[in-house]
């Protein structure tokens, strides 16, 4: 068995580094702009709605726990500061809340595909020192982006997909389903530790990478 190489870890989380800090910071600017599109400026009146990644960054979820999964080669998990969103002002809240909730992962979506220019960028620059860095890179921004985007689609408050999902739902049932916000972060870290997590996300993930890989 090996054992831990710091010079590999930090070479990892070198690579890893811009794509995380831009897979979030777009993810939670492209809230509070929908947000804010919907009739709704707390996110922007917080200074929210901005690609500057300090006021995104929790420093547990975006900073501490990734680097530790990433030294166990583990699942990459983790997040980032939600955006203040109060759906009581949104123009019709039941309707844009499925908007407002779907343009986090879609942002990651979008992103997925500019990661796969530069990843066919990086190919064509044999002999250059930047090709395998770059290429590198690319790929880590097409897999957190994905990984972003599935898990937070999943239909469990308060992740994007559970709104989604309250939005979607009669009044009765989406009212039953939002109890469950409370101990959602809960159960998200129970499917975690128990591996659970990256069972449910595998087969998402390969239907999500499909597209990508046509393209490749």
């Amino acid at each position: 068995m090996g054992g831990f190489d710091l010079t590999t870890f930090i070479q990892t989380a070198c690579i890893w580094a811009i794509p995380v800090l831009f897979a979030i910071t777009i993810h939670e600017a492209a809230h509070a702009y929908a947000a804010r599109h919907f009739g709704d400026n707390t996110a922007y009146a917080e200074g929210r709605l901005t690609l500057n990644p300090l006021k995104h960054i929790d420093p547990l979820g975006t900073i501490i726990l990734p680097l530790v999964l990433l030294a166990l080669g583990g699942f990459l998990f983790g997040w980032a500061k939600p955006v203040p969103v109060r759906f009581g002002n949104l123009r019709n809240p039941k309707r844009d809340m499925r908007w407002v909730a779907a343009a986090g992962p879609l942002s990651n979506y979008a992103q997925a595909f500019v990661w796969l220019i530069l990843l066919k960028l990086a190919t064509g620059m044999e002999g250059s020192d930047f090709q395998q860095p770059l290429f590198l890179m690319a790929k880590a921004g097409i897999t957190i982006n994905l990984s972003l985007m599935v898990l937070n689609l999943l239909p469990l408050p308060p992740l994007d997909g559970g709104r989604i999902l309250v939005s979607l739902l009669p009044w009765k049932q989406a009212e039953q389903v939002s109890r469950i916000e409370p101990y959602g972060f809960w159960i998200l870290l129970a499917l975690l530790a128990t591996g659970l997590l990256g069972v449910i996300m595998s087969p998402l993930l390969g239907i999500a990478a499909m597209p990508l890989q046509w393209l490749i």
